[in-house]
This record gives structure tokens, sequence and C-alpha cells, in this order.
């Protein structure tokens, strides 16, 4: 009902964006007739915004196009009608993503075009605009883009607008946009209509998706090294438990056969007192190397029948909600519309969910929200992610966080991850760590089933 409700309310606010620029661009036609655009000039512009924007880079949260770069200068070289159209374009590098995608950065960026064009229509003089009034512009689409996309992701994800606005700001984006920004002021200025203009345009387009390549290696290599790292250290910590535990638990079986032995009793009371206690210490210590044990080489009895991911998430978080009542923790599930099947052990990978779900209800603040997310990666692998708003992991955290008896908790144990990673690897799957210093983020991606 809630996700129906979400839904209801995007398409409503994307159904009224789209009326309002149909009706705004209605409204400044004769102005738009009165300053004619280069026709080359919008085809290229055109083609620019819709192929910048197929190559992304995953930023903290969400991710980094170049389409901004295209839609900029288009806003402060064309007159609103044009400037729209470019933002529609920027939607067609989105197409094979789903409808919802293409219309709502279509409506989204149609918008923000138009109304940065508009701004720059007021200091046009002689088809020429002065340097500041074509930063005032770029700030009216930073600031346009920022809002109406914040609106939009409010629905969905069921955050304030401020909250998502608080979430997106961070380091990265604002490094992203003082880059547009550049980028969109030089090919403004390059762009003449010129054979000249259009090359030096296009070089500048190219050293754009060149830097965003280098930014995409880079975090693809770090990435790569997290997992490298988190994958090296388990199987290091794996074997020396699984040692550690074979010889302990032989020692622990000898000392409970012998304890078995003992009739309590022909004991006095202090003597049984204390037999019971040797005993029920010997018992725990079994089931700690039995947990040990199972968290470094976990017994995976894979389903016959595809398993459900929606179902999996859906079942464990009605049963983390009592835990997260206790601290008035919002829990929010943002499934995949169509079923997410893999080849998993459902206990086993219902436990891997507990796990993440408990700890990001306990990292959280009192009030705090913890999101699940399930979808495909763009490899069609399945996968679920556990977000909350906590006050996340250091980095010297970070590199511990699947070491066995490592815990931020008070009276954790510092297993639940350790064990997490093991049972994820064993089903050929990934557990990633993907967030920051402002809320932590776990991914566990794994292999669809495939009959």
């Amino acid at each position: 009902m809630v996700r129906s409700l979400s839904s209801l309310y995007l398409y409503s606010y994307l159904a009224l964006l789209a009326g309002a620029i149909v009706v705004a661009n209605l409204l400044t036609l004769r102005d738009d007739a009165h300053h004619p655009d280069d026709v080359l000039t919008v085809l290229y512009l055109l083609l620019a915004s819709a192929l910048l924007n197929l190559p992304r880079v995953r930023l903290d949260r969400g991710y980094l196009s170049l389409t901004g770069v295209a839609i900029g200068a288009a806003a402060i070289l064309m007159n609103p009608l044009d400037a729209t159209l470019t933002g529609l374009g920027m939607a067609l590098g989105h197409a094979g993503r789903g409808f919802r995608v293409v219309l709502s950065n279509a409506a989204s960026y149609a918008a923000i075009a138009w109304v940065s064009a508009l701004m720059a229509s007021y200091f046009r003089f002689d088809n020429t605009i002065p340097l500041i009034p074509r930063l005032i512009t770029l700030f009216t689409f930073d600031v346009a883009n920022l809002s109406l996309i914040a609106v939009g992701l409010s629905f969905p994800s069921g955050e304030s607008v401020l909250k998502v606005v608080r979430h997106n700001l961070t380091p990265s984006f604002g490094l992203a946009l003082v880059y547009f920004n550049l980028a969109s002021l030089l090919i403004s200025y390059v762009l003449d209509g010129t054979l000249l203009g259009y090359l030096l345009a296009t070089i500048v387009c190219i050293l754009a998706l060149a830097l965003t390549d280098t930014i995409a290696g880079r975090r693809v290599r770090r990435v790569l090294e997290d997992e490298l790292s988190d994958a090296d250290r388990h199987l290091f910590h794996s074997r020396a438990v699984e040692g550690v535990v074979h010889n302990l638990r032989n020692h622990v079986a000898n000392a409970l056969g012998y304890l078995r032995e003992i009739d309590s009793r022909r004991l006095d009371p202090v003597d049984r007192e204390s037999f019971e206690t040797a005993t029920a210490a010997a018992n725990d210590a079994v089931t700690v190397l039995r947990e040990l044990s199972q968290g470094a080489t976990p017994r995976v009895t894979f389903a016959t029948e595809p398993v459900d991911l929606n179902e999996l998430v859906t079942r464990a978080v009605g049963m983390a909600r009592p835990r997260a009542r206790t601290k008035e923790v919002q829990l929010a599930v943002h499934e995949r519309p169509d079923q997410v099947n893999v080849r998993a052990d459902p206990l086993l990978m219902r436990e891997v969910i507990t796990n993440l779900l408990n700890n990001a209800i306990d990292a959280v603040s009192q009030g705090g929200r913890v999101e699940t997310t399930t979808g495909k990666r763009g490899n069609g692998w399945p996968y679920f992610s556990i977000a909350d708003n906590g006050p996340g992991v250091s980095d010297e955290q970070r590199h511990r966080l699947f070491e066995p008896h490592f815990t931020t908790k008070e009276g954790g144990t510092g297993l639940g991850l350790f064990m997490s990673y093991g049972i994820v690897r064993e089903h050929q799957g990934q557990l990633l760590f993907e967030g920051n210093r402002r809320g932590a983020v776990f991914t566990v991606i794994l292999p669809p089933f495939s009959g």
C-alpha cells in the first residue's frame, strides 16, 4: 500500500511538472521566436546531452552523470524552448532502464533547462551574455537541479526533501557541480556555430569523459582493493578459526565426557554447584565453538526452487520491527516490482539479512532510519542493500569490519558480520560495504537462479 501511494505521488508530481513545462513554453513561445537558435547547435547539444548521460560513476550516494555539461551550456546559449528539448534529450541516455527512470529524468531536466534558460534570457543583449550573467545562469541550474531532483527522490525514499538534499551535498557532489559549471562555461564560449567551435566543444566533452573514466577507474580500483582485502582477511581468520576450533572442540569434548561420568547426586551441595557451573561453562564453550565453526565454513543447502529476495527481505524486516520500535527507528523497504530470484539457502540468507538489519538498527540514534532495497545490478545479478543514517564507519573500522570479534557495539560479540561474510562467500556472492561517515550501507550481491 505504501509503495503504491509513493508511486502515485511520484507520477502525480511528474505529470504536474510536465504540464507546467508545456504551459511555460507556450507562454514564452513568442519571445523564443525573436531569438531563434542555430539548428546545428541545437542538434549538437541535444546529441551531446544524450551521449554524455551514458557513462555514469557511482558516488557515495547516487551517480555522477556528465549530461549537466551539455544542458548548462544549452541554458546559456539557447532560448527556453530549445533548452527544454536539450533537457529532454538526456532521457535518451536512460533508455532501457525502465519507464519511470526515463520519465523522471525527462520531466525534471526539461524543467531545469527551461528555468535556467529563462534566467539567461533576461541578460541576453544582441545575442551576447557577459561572464557574470553566465555564472548566475549556471548557479540557477545548480539550484534547480538539486531542488527538483530532491523532490523527485523524496517520494520513493519516503524522506523529506531537506533530508535528501543533506544526503546529496557531499564533497564529491560539490566537486562535480564545480566541474560541470566550468565545462559548461567553456563550451558556451567556444560553441559559436563554426567548425572550429564544434571541434573545440567536442574536445571539452572528450576531456570530460576522460576525467570521468579516470574517476570511475579509481573508484573501481578502490572497491576491488577493499573487496580483495576483505576476502584475504576473512580467509586468514577463517583458516585460523578452523584450526583453533578443531583443537579446542576436542579438548572441551573430553572435558564434557569426564563431567558426564560424574554422578552429581553423590556430591555435597557446594561441590554440586561447582560441578553444574563447570558443566554449563563447558556447554557454553561448545556453543561458541560451533558458532565460530559455522561462521568460518557455513554449511549451505541450496533450495531446489528459486528464492525470491523480496520475500526474504520482507520477512526479515517484519521480524526486526519489534527491535526497531524500542528505538522508534523507521524501517523502509524499497522492493523491485518484479521477482528477484536467487540461488540461495533461505535460512542462512535470512540470517544474513537479520544480522545486517540488527546492526543497522543498533547503529542509528533514537528515531533514526534504516532502508532496505532490492534490485538487480547492471550485469543482471540480484542484490539487496541495507542503509542507515547512523554515524557511519571510520577508515580504521572499515578495514576491520569482517574480522571475528571486532565490534563497535557495547555488548556485541563481533561475530555477526564475520559469519554473514562467510555465508555470502559460500553462496558465491559478495558482501560489500558501500557507506561513508554519514551512514553505513551494506550490499549483498547473489548469483541469479538459472534453473
